[in-house]
């Protein structure tokens, strides 16, 4: 995950609408579907879809209350967590 790509797409969700990072996820994962991508391909699908949920993530902490820069603080020691474990 990339932290700043996350903080753009949080951003994007705000001044926009979180169903065009929905759709985007959807179609993303609908290529993974094709036989002839490689690995590497498969990769950056990966990683950009990882990150649009990421920022779907902060978007909620912040719809609960907390600024962005906490939100997404809050989200990444998560992940921080779950890979220590």
């Amino acid at each position: 995950m990339k932290l700043p790509v996350i903080k753009h797409l949080s951003t994007f969700i705000e001044e926009n609408d979180e169903d065009f990072v929905v759709e985007t996820i959807e179609t993303l994962e609908s290529l993974t579907e094709v036989s002839s991508l490689k690995d590497e391909e498969l990769d950056v699908i990966g990683e950009l879809i990882s990150n649009m949920y990421g920022a779907l993530e902060v978007k909620k902490l912040i719809d609960g209350g907390a600024t962005q820069k906490e939100a997404v603080n809050s989200f990444m020691q998560r992940v921080l967590g779950s890979i220590d474990k």
